[in-house]
């Protein structure tokens, strides 16, 4: 018997799934990258007044475009985090699916290392199958994508039909493209704008 995750998925790019994802937005969709390079990758794909980067804090993605998609719901809206931010917060994805927002997609990106720290291992690289508890959490519609083509898809799909909806990708371990301007207030403060909450300052 396996010990692993069985995963018949092509281990793709962060960076080239990120700029997919961006080059299907056309309505103002938020998007939350969470910490280190998933959002290092959001702000190099194409920055916009609609993106949300959180710095410093793991795990907090999902919550926080929880939060977002209850406020607005009929924005779309779409999280992007990392597998080791997810596991250090796996009880959003028991509210999330409680609350049920339909405007709501999840990426999570599964290298299967704690990659800004020094790349140690995450439990994901082993027996934990990041998927397969967010369905067993009450998340049905969950899946891995299996290549570039089916990554665009699940997107596509997410963006036209009730959420929530989450989407898993098995990334290599390049290092993010660019860096993310590190002012907490003037990305809140864009972030607002754009989400038309709050005239610029």
């Amino acid at each position: 018997m396996s010990t692993s995750p069985v995963r018949n998925t092509k281990v793709m790019n962060r960076f080239d799934l990120t700029s997919r994802l961006v080059a299907r937005l056309k309505n103002e969709e938020a998007v939350v990258g969470g910490i280190g390079n998933t959002n290092f990758d959001l702000w190099a794909a194409g920055h916009r007044p609609q993106n949300f980067y959180m710095l410093g804090s793991m795990g907090l993605a999902f919550p926080i475009a929880l939060g977002v998609a209850l406020a607005q719901p009929k924005r779309r809206v779409i999280a992007l985090e990392g597998d080791g931010s997810l596991l250090m917060q796996l009880g959003c994805l028991a509210t999330i699916a409680t609350l049920a927002p339909k405007n709501l997609t999840m990426v999570v990106m599964d290298n299967g290392i704690y990659q800004i720290t020094g790349s140690q291992p995450t439990p994901g690289a082993g027996l934990t199958d990041l998927i397969a508890v967010a369905v067993a959490s009450g998340l049905s519609n969950s899946s891995w994508a299996a290549d570039e083509d089916d990554f665009e898809r699940l997107i596509a799909q997410s963006l036209v039909t009730d959420g929530p909806m989450l989407i898993g990708v098995r990334i290599d371990d390049k290092p993010g493209t660019g860096t993310t301007r590190r002012d907490p207030v003037q990305i809140r403060e864009r972030f607002m704008h754009g989400l038309g909450v709050r005239q610029p300052l």
